[in-house]
Order: structure tokens, then C-alpha cells, then sequence
């Protein structure tokens, strides 16, 4: 006869990890970030990589897309790639897109 695993039952008044969440509260989600550089190898001898390209065909003379994955604006660059590089030692920069 084979055994069956047996469901653990706290006792009364005790319960295993956390309480069930009330009809108000909503599910929280933990988001780990870690420090680390985000460029391994390119053009480490620059103090900050920028790119630049130039359109001809753009609504704004200029728009910095975010490439540390960083921003809070993201796809757009928010100027969170300092705070970036200081903490890791990186040195990403915006991809800059001017209009001819």
C-alpha cells in the first residue's frame, strides 16, 4: 500500500507564512536590482559612450533614449545613467537622435 504525503495543518490560531491577503490589500512583488555594469567591453576608455544619429525626418531637434535600462522614463533617458555609473564604475550614456 502506498503512503500519502500528508498536508500540513497549523493548530488553531497559528498559520505557516503569511496571513491570507483581505479584499483591500493587493499582492506585492519584491524587484531585486542589481549594481553591475551593463557595458562589459565597449569603449572603455571613454569616460561616458554617446552615440549620436541624425534624422531628417523627426518631430523634436533632439531625444535621448536610455540604454543603462535604468530610467524611469524609459525608453526614454532619464539622466538615471549617473547615478549608474558612479555605483558600478560603468560608463553607458544615452543614444542621442538629432534632427538634421
Amino acid at each position: 500500500m502506498a503512503s500519502m504525503a500528508s498536508a500540513r495543518v497549523a493548530p488553531a490560531g497559528f498559520s505557516y507564512g503569511r496571513p491570507p491577503l483581505s479584499a483591500s490589500e493587493k499582492p506585492r512583488r519584491t524587484v531585486v536590482v542589481r549594481a553591475e555594469a551593463v557595458n562589459p567591453g565597449i569603449r572603455k576608455t571613454e569616460d561616458k559612450v554617446v552615440d549620436s544619429v541624425v534624422i531628417t525626418e523627426l518631430n523634436k531637434p533632439l531625444t535621448a533614449y536610455c540604454r543603462c535600462w535604468r530610467s524611469g522614463t524609459f525608453p526614454l533617458c532619464d539622466g538615471s545613467h549617473v547615478k549608474h555609473n558612479k555605483a558600478t564604475g560603468d560608463n553607458v550614456g544615452p543614444l542621442l537622435v538629432k534632427k538634421q
